[in-house]
């Protein structure tokens, strides 16, 4: 199969080859029948994560959505059927960031001013302790949506806050592994529900739902809940300054955490 026979080729080209490109990176997929609905939100995620602008990111729902096509009708099973392809995350994701206005031409500050209250509010327990592993560890969605008992990994001493502190191994982005610090309450928490439940997994569209009407009656602005990986950036520098970083190490540091390799990439959860 080549994308470059397509029709519509020449108006998408740009947007796939930085999403093939990004699935070699990421996911170590090179062929494009390999593609999953998890990889094209996990991609929409990454792409509204760095603040693109509305028209770019529609851009990118509907290259993607001619790619869907495209793969459902030129590939085959072992069968001769066509192979069914589901990109219709795509969309889901492209309304939230409409309807939270986390696309747009100017640049702001995502942060929420209480986070700890917005998340004691949020209708549903599951909900409340999902978020507040994302603001406690940094951990993107994606990466907490479904926890499986053998990603808790028991307590560490953080040198940087001089605690003790509770580990959970995601993986995220396609392949990035790394630790997430959240605090023992919260890991006692979850390690009780898995154990009664054998898994802890959510909804991507109930929990977004739960927090934006949860910041409407509440009056303050509905960020998402990427909102609280800016919190943890936040919160997580002023530790390492604390600790005796410098500045640069403290944005490097802070980085890695937040499975960035750049430590320019600190600075953009810094601004507004």
């Amino acid at each position: 199969m080549k994308i470059s026979s397509y029709g519509t080729a020449s108006t998408f080209r740009a947007v796939w080859e930085n999403f093939f490109h990004y699935l070699r990176e990421h996911w170590n997929i090179k062929d494009a029948e390999k593609i999953t609905g998890e990889m094209i939100a996990a991609y929409m995620d990454y792409k509204s994560e760095y603040h693109v602008s509305k028209q770019y990111l529609e851009k990118i729902s509907s290259a993607l959505g001619k790619l869907e096509i495209a793969l459902q009708c030129y590939t085959k099973n072992k069968y001769g059927e066509s192979k069914y392809y589901d990109f219709s995350i795509r969309q889901f994701i492209l309304n939230e960031a409409r309807n939270l206005d986390l696309v747009a031409n100017n640049y702001h500050n995502r942060a929420y001013e209480n986070p700890e209250f917005l998340i004691a509010s949020l209708s549903d327990p599951l909900h409340r302790m999902a978020a507040q592993i994302q603001y406690e560890g940094g951990a993107r969605l994606e990466g907490i949506s479904l926890i499986k008992l053998e990603q808790l990994h028991g307590i560490k001493y953080d040198t940087i806050t001089n605690s003790d502190k509770a580990i959970i191994f995601t993986k995220e982005k396609g392949g990035k592994e790394d630790d997430v610090l959240i605090s023992i309450d919260i890991y006692d928490q979850l390690l009780g529900y898995i154990t009664a439940n054998k898994r802890f997994k959510i909804d991507r569209q109930k929990y977004s739902t739960d927090i934006r009407e949860t910041c409407i009656k509440l009056g303050i602005p509905a960020e998402g809940s990427h909102g609280f990986r800016w919190n943890f950036a936040k919160r997580r520098m002023m530790e390492y300054a604390r600790a005796g970083y410098t500045y640069e190490q403290s944005l490097q540091a802070v980085s890695w955490e937040m499975k960035h390799r750049r430590a320019s990439i600190s600075e953009h959860y810094l601004g507004g």
